[in-house]
C-alpha cells in the first residue's frame, strides 16, 4: 500500500532511479507522454511515476491537478489498458501541501519489451529514448535463460522467503554462521542468485525452491 509515509521516504531519495520518476504536473500532464512513461518504466522493471512533486532535491510536494476527478482517472486507466495492453494502478494521496498521484506500473513480462507506436522506450535522464540494440538483445534472451534461474514464486515478502525456504540448513551446509538479521539472510541468498529483488517483492528461483523449499505445495510449477 502506498501511503504518505511511503511518499516521505521517496522525497528523501538522493536521485530518481530506474523505478521512480517525479513530475510536477501542477495543472495537467499530456496523456501521450504518460503512456510513454508507462512503457519506459515497465521496460525498466516497473516502478512508480509520481505527480505533484518537484523532481530535484530537496523535493517538495507542490500538488497536481492532472486528471482531477475519479472519472478522469478511470478514463486514463482504461486508456492505458486499451493502448498498452497492461494495467496501471493509481493512488491519490492527500498531502498537506497538495494532491499527489502515484501511478504504479508493473514490470514487463520476461523476455518481452513494450512498445509505444512501434518504439521500444527507455528513460535517459529527463528524456525518453528508444532502447539500444544491446539492451533489446539482452531482454529478448531472458526467456532462454537456464530453467534453474526462472521464477518458482514471485512477489514474495521478506517473511515469505524466510518461511518458505529452509535458510537455516543452507547456512549449516556452508558451515558459516547464521546471520543475525533477516536482511543479511536475504542479501546472502540474493548474492548467490537464489532470490531476486523486484519492485513487487522477492522472486524465488526454481533452484532455490528445489534446494531449500520446506514444502513444495507453495511452488506448483515444480510439481508434486
Amino acid at each position: 500500500m502506498i501511503t504518505l509515509e511511503t511518499l516521505e521516504k521517496w522525497l528523501n531519495v538522493p536521485a530518481e532511479t530506474e523505478n521512480l520518476e517525479f513530475k510536477q504536473a501542477k495543472q495537467q500532464f499530456n496523456k501521450v507522454d504518460l503512456l510513454k512513461y508507462c512503457v519506459a518504466l515497465a521496460n525498466e522493471g516497473g516502478g512508480h511515476l509520481v505527480f505533484g512533486v518537484t523532481n530535484k532535491p530537496p523535493r517538495q510536494v507542490v500538488g497536481s491537478q492532472a486528471f482531477p476527478s475519479q472519472t478522469s482517472l478511470n478514463e486514463i486507466k482504461s486508456r492505458i489498458v486499451e493502448k498498452l495492453g497492461f494495467r496501471v494502478d493509481v493512488t491519490e494521496l492527500t498531502h498537506p501541501n497538495g494532491r499527489v498521484l502515484v501511478f504504479e506500473i508493473p514490470p514487463r513480462p520476461l523476455g518481452q519489451a513494450y512498445t509505444f507506436d512501434g518504439a521500444y522506450l527507455m528513460r535517459s535522464g529527463e528524456d525518453l529514448r528508444p532502447m539500444t540494440p544491446d539492451v533489446l538483445k539482452k531482454i529478448f534472451a531472458e526467456d532462454q535463460q537456464d530453467w534453474f534461474c526462472q521464477p518458482a514464486r514471485s512477489e514474495a515478502s521478506p517473511d515469505d522467503v524466510i518461511n518458505l525456504l529452509d535458510t537455516q540448513s543452507y547456512f549449516e551446509l556452508l558451515k558459516i554462521p547464521y546471520p543475525t538479521t533477516r536482511d543479511a539472510v536475504l542479501d546472502r541468498l540474493e548474492n548467490q542468485n537464489l532470490i531476486q529483488k523486484t519492485v513487487q517483492g522477492w522472486t524465488i528461483t526454481n533452484l532455490a525452491a528445489i534446494l531449500l523449499a520446506k514444502n513444495w505445495m507453495p511452488f506448483p510449477c515444480l510439481g508434486s
